[in-house]
């Protein structure tokens, strides 16, 4: 399946992620902020990047935007609050390639990720 880096400041939400992508065959990575996201996908080159925009230390959509910079077709889809549409807009102006609204269904982002992983 693919490798997938899962950025959130909450390790619960970390935790969930993490526990339902396993066990969709999924390798799973995390980091805790933005700053720390950049470095590891540096390191790690995942396929798809899920990622929280209000972080400490750096938001998702710096690290986006640097992760961009890295490789100009990375994968990243934004996690998101209710009422965060205007910073969604500009996630999805700076490369991401979609977004998921918190809280969210096992579905939305098992479906999310099918989308970006390569057709067989």
């Amino acid at each position: 399946m693919a490798r997938i880096l899962i950025v959130d400041d909450a390790e619960f939400l970390r935790m969930r992620i993490s526990k339902m992508l396993r066990a969709d065959g999924h390798e799973v990575l995390e980091a805790e902020n933005g700053a720390r996201a950049v470095e590891k996908y540096q390191a790690e080159n995942p396929d798809i990047v899920l990622m929280d925009i209000t972080m400490p230390e750096m938001d998702g959509l710096t690290a986006l935007k640097e992760i961009r910079s890295i490789n100009s077709s990375a994968s990243v889809v934004m996690l998101t609050a209710l009422g965060q549409e205007s910073v969604v807009l500009d996630a999805i102006k700076s490369g991401a390639k979609d977004f998921i609204v918190k809280p969210f269904e096992r579905e939305r982002v098992l479906n999310a990720i099918g989308k970006l992983l390569p057709k067989e």
